[in-house]
């Protein structure tokens, strides 16, 4: 904030000093007026262009910042900084120009923090993106209300500061004020600055599918306390942004391709050359149906079955294409399993009965046994 060279009170100018002033500087005094209205002028005209360079930027940027602070100039202040500019020159008494510097400092004050509330929520606004969502209008009216009263209590004790008063009790009042409101606004401000870095950093958007602990849902709304979300089982979910942005967030919009893995279990009575084949005749199912094959092959000797598995990428992975890819392969599969007589291995127990010498007995030995 801009500060006067320690202005004091406005002072009362009697009628007899402005008159005889008159008389002896007119001649200045017409000069300074003149140079006062053209400075003026030209200031309303800067004014006019910041303003049109506001209006007629489609998106966000500096230049619109820039303008848009512009235009916020107001005529008060582009009055006190002609006279200020050209009151010297007049030589005015004493209590007039003191009575011009304070309310030049007063006035300059107050402008500086309209300039700056502009450019810093422009900043914002920027970085944010600016899209027009009514979650983000929200935020930035709410932006908007603490940076201007932030700013404009910095002015105020600018103000009182350049006119020799103690602002040590004052800023110290507002310090201890501004802990104890966000204190007591602790889960609401917690809230309201994860919204902000959703709304900022983008982690998802709105419409986009995400995943987090054991839930898979879409995002439907991003509020200023709480995102709601629909759950692809249908339910409708609520929860705080700030316990959201804590935990580990799965976007499943932006894949390129979703990877499926199928684990197929395969009888022990499969012969050598049938199981061989069953690589090749996966690949063929999965490009057959136009899905990416990854890889295929055997995993281990499970307890009851060959075990398989077999992997496959599904590109533009929307949420009814994944589970219906998965759904028709898996019928391709089975119907190629079983003309190429491949059996599915199932949970199975054999019990064999030994005599007391170890002869099996049952099932019964063949009788040449």
């Amino acid at each position: 904030m801009p500060a006067a060279a320690t202005p004091t009170a406005p002072a009362f100018v009697p009628i007899d000093v402005i008159s005889a002033w008159l008389d002896a500087h007119w001649l200045q005094i017409a000069v300074a007026v003149g140079a006062g209205i053209a400075i003026y002028l030209l200031l309303n005209f800067l004014r006019g262009i910041g303003r049109k360079i506001a209006r007629h930027q489609l998106s966000p940027g500096l230049l619109s910042i820039a303008g848009r602070a512009v235009s916020r100039t107001s005529h008060v202040f582009m009055m006190i900084v002609a006279a200020r500019l050209v009151a010297g020159y007049a030589t005015p008494p004493a209590a007039l120009m003191t009575t011009i510097s304070f309310l030049f400092t007063v006035i300059t004050a107050f402008q500086v923090a309209v300039w700056l509330r502009e450019i810093i929520v422009g900043l914002i606004e920027l970085r944010a993106g600016y899209e027009g969502s009514e979650t983000l209008a929200n935020a930035m009216a709410i932006i908007r209300v603490l940076v201007s009263v932030a700013l404009f209590a910095i002015a105020i004790v600018v103000v009182l500061d350049n006119l020799g008063v103690n602002v040590t009790g004052l800023v110290a009042g507002l310090g201890i004020g501004g802990i104890a409101i966000g204190l007591a606004a602790q889960g609401i401000f917690s809230d309201l600055f994860a919204a902000l870095s959703i709304l900022f950093d983008k982690p998802f958007r709105v419409g986009e599918i995400i995943t987090y602990d054991q839930t898979t849902a879409r995002v439907e709304r991003i509020g200023l306390k709480s995102t709601r979300l629909r759950a692809v089982s249908g339910e409708r979910k609520v929860i705080s942004n700030a316990n959201l942005l804590q935990k580990e967030i799965t976007s499943l919009q932006t894949l390129p391709q979703r990877r499926l893995t199928f684990t197929l279990g395969i009888i022990y009575q499969t012969p050598p050359d049938l199981i061989g084949r069953i690589p090749a005749i996966l690949r063929e199912i999965v490009e057959g149906e136009g899905q990416l094959f990854v890889q295929a092959g055997m995993v281990a000797f499970g307890a009851s079955s060959i075990d398989f598995e077999l992997s496959v990428d599904v590109p533009n992975p929307d949420k009814a294409d994944y589970f219906m890819t998965r759904h028709r392969l898996g019928l391709a599969i089975l119907a190629r399993f079983n003309a190429e007589g491949i059996e599915f291995a199932y949970p199975t127990q054999t019990t064999f009965t030994a005599a007391p010498d170890g002869r099996i007995i049952m099932p019964y030995p063949d009788k040449e046994g």
